[in-house]
């Protein structure tokens, strides 16, 4: 029977597995990776790896017990993300992360034996790993083991992204082990990067003519320190040169062109402050159709751990991109979901990897300018979309928009308006069944109103 405090995903490596205990995440290591774990620390690795924030540190808390060589304590991270979550730059910044990780391993004598994308996470937007046992000891004689999932989970995702459509990161939720090389050579263009023909259609080519022999296990024989630095090198410039083949859309500029007055807009942001400050620190908050995080910002910088989520790429990049020229600043955490079609449970026996809604608890749901795409939009009642939040947390930032309002009426434009309970009063009702109180804030010179629900 599998211990109920072991973390499900942890089955795949006999090295160890993750386990909770009083709410406290520890990493049990096995014997059988004694000799990996005692070169990771004695060759000075993991301490560059840590004073370099590449890896989250830990503290070792027992040793030598019966049944495991060591427990020991990681810094946790405050919330797991999937790579089918990430925007172009967040997956970038985790691939290259990993080639980093990489080159500075094979200097120190040791390489990683996997290069999952599921291995990086995310602190305070920087990316960081997190798999202690990823790592052994290097033949550099030998090919790099992990460079095929490297390919399959960094390269082809992001040259999908770069070359033929934004949302290809998608594909992960599919192939959990990694887009295959033959899927990825098919869609890719052929000519279009060096870096790409080789290591995706090449590969690719050898994979299929020789079945299970790898291009790198079939062709990169007698191998030294030098060439497999040349290898990584090469992977880096090749991602390094990507960049996000954008589409236009109409949210990457939303708040550049709105129907707010700047009296009313700045109203707005007044009151989403406001609310906010009544919140306390050190709790978190999610906000739904955040955009380019503009008000999930107001919660970061009152101390709130704030994750913006938003289903347009160019807006969640334009969030990203913020933080990183405004690193001083405190930021949310900038991820993509479609709320009407959410990241579900994925892998062996649909515990592998959690859905987005059972990965964490959260305090406070934002979800401004949303209610009439989820209603009009999508067809989702009020009271599946009131049930719903009311279930993540106890607190709700909502505002409503009325039919009224120019952005329904683009809405209406394309479709029959059969939304006759969309209106104030049965928005009121429906929210009221599920918070035992709450305030109101209408917009002046907009037909909109922030509501402030609380069970």
């Amino acid at each position: 029977m599998i211990n109920s405090d072991k973390e499900y995903s942890s089955f795949r490596d006999p090295s160890g597995f993750i386990f909770k205990k009083d709410g406290q995440l520890y990493r049990q290591i096995n014997y059988t990776y004694k000799n990996d774990y005692d070169f990771f620390i004695k060759s000075g690795l993991y301490q560059e790896l840590a004073r370099k924030k590449y890896i989250v540190p830990f503290q070792e808390v027992k040793k030598n017990g019966k049944g495991y060589y060591r427990i020991i304590k990681p810094q946790q991270v405050d919330f797991i993300s999937y790579p089918y979550e990430w925007c172009f730059s967040e997956y970038k910044a985790a691939a290259l992360l990993t080639l980093d990780i990489q080159k500075i391993a094979l200097k120190k004598g040791m390489c990683l034996k996997d290069a999952s994308a599921y291995n990086i996470q995310f602190q305070d937007n920087e990316p960081i790993h997190i798999d202690t046992l990823s790592f052994e000891i290097m033949d550099v004689e030998k090919p790099w083991k992990a460079y095929k999932q490297f390919c399959q989970h960094f390269l082809a995702p992001l040259a999908l992204m770069s070359y033929v459509h934004t949302d290809l990161n998608n594909m992960m939720r599919n192939y959990i082990d990694g887009i295959p090389l033959e899927v990825a050579s098919k869609l890719l263009p052929k000519f279009k990067s060096w870096g790409v023909w080789v290591n995706i259609h090449l590969n690719s080519f050898f994979s299929n003519k020789y079945c299970e022999t790898c291009f790198s296990t079939g062709t990169l024989k007698g191998m030294s320190l030098q060439k497999h630095l040349v290898l990584i090198d090469g992977l880096y410039n090749t991602i390094s040169k990507m960049t996000l083949t954008h589409s236009s859309t109409e949210w990457a500029k939303y708040y550049d062109n709105t129907n707010y007055s700047v009296d009313g807009f700045k109203t707005k942001e007044k009151i989403i402050t406001d609310i906010i400050s009544k919140i306390p620190n050190k709790t978190t908050l999610w906000d739904f159709g955040a955009n380019n995080g503009y008000f999930t910002r107001i919660a970061s910088k009152h101390g709130i751990k704030a994750i913006s989520f938003d289903i347009d790429i160019n807006a969640t990049e334009a969030n990203y991109n913020y933080y990183k020229k405004h690193k001083k600043e405190k930021s949310p955490f900038p991820l993509m979901l479609d709320l009407t079609n959410p990241s579900p449970n994925i892998g062996w026996n649909n515990l592998e990897r959690n859905g987005i809604f059972k990965r964490s608890k959260v305090d406070t749901i934002m979800a401004l300018a949303l209610i009439h795409h989820l209603v009009i939009s999508n067809n989702i009642p009020f009271e599946y979309i009131a049930s719903c939040f009311s279930n993540l947390a106890p607190q709700l930032i909502i505002e409503f928009v009325d039919k009224e309002d120019s952005q329904v009426q683009k809405l209406l434009c394309s479709r029959t308006d059969i939304f006759l309970d969309y209106n104030e009063k049965k928005f009121e009702n429906t929210f009221s069944k599920y918070y035992s109180k709450f305030q109101k804030y209408p917009i002046p010179e907009t037909k909109r109103i922030i509501y402030f629900f609380q069970k």
